[in-house]
């Protein structure tokens, strides 16, 4: 497995994951406008067929954000979402951040378990915050000298 940096061919690939991994995607436009942006855009690549994907960028000044991370269900558990989410927080731990955030559904419980094992922390519960319905968790990871803290 291979993680490298997103290519606009990859973009239909990467939305049939973001399809299958979550109720309410992003629209494909909305991929390509983030591409375009210039945000941290990486793909899992398996014998060269992209399995997964993470996207990020700086929110605030001083804040770093998850803003998707997604592996083909047929490929979890090998290690893809970690790898992904191991090179973004590399990346942007090198841009001296205060913290990384994300956001995750409150009933994605697996997801939570996930993050919590990179030491991402919960902040807070925001209710609502997707157009189902469901409530959001803020989490976080605090950054000190781009390294990950205990704080």
């Amino acid at each position: 497995m291979i993680i490298r940096k997103f290519v606009p061919n990859d973009l239909k690939r990467v939305f049939e994951i973001e399809n299958m991994s979550f109720s309410q995607s992003y629209g494909i436009n909305m991929f390509q406008q983030l591409y375009e942006m210039g945000i941290g855009f990486l793909v899992a690549e398996e014998e060269g067929y992209v399995i997964g994907y993470v996207m990020f960028w700086i929110k605030y000044e001083n804040q770093g954000h998850i803003i998707s991370i997604a592996v083909d269900k047929n490929y979890r558990r090998r290690g893809a979402g970690t790898q992904l989410l191991v090179k973004a927080i590399s990346i942007l731990s090198l841009l001296h951040l205060d913290a990384i955030y994300l956001e995750v559904n409150e009933n994605n419980t697996a997801a939570v378990e996930f993050y919590k094992n990179f030491s991402f922390k919960i902040d807070r519960v925001v209710p609502g915050y997707y157009e189902n319905g469901d409530g959001a968790i803020i989490m976080y990871i605090p950054l000190r000298h781009g390294k990950v803290t205990k704080d």
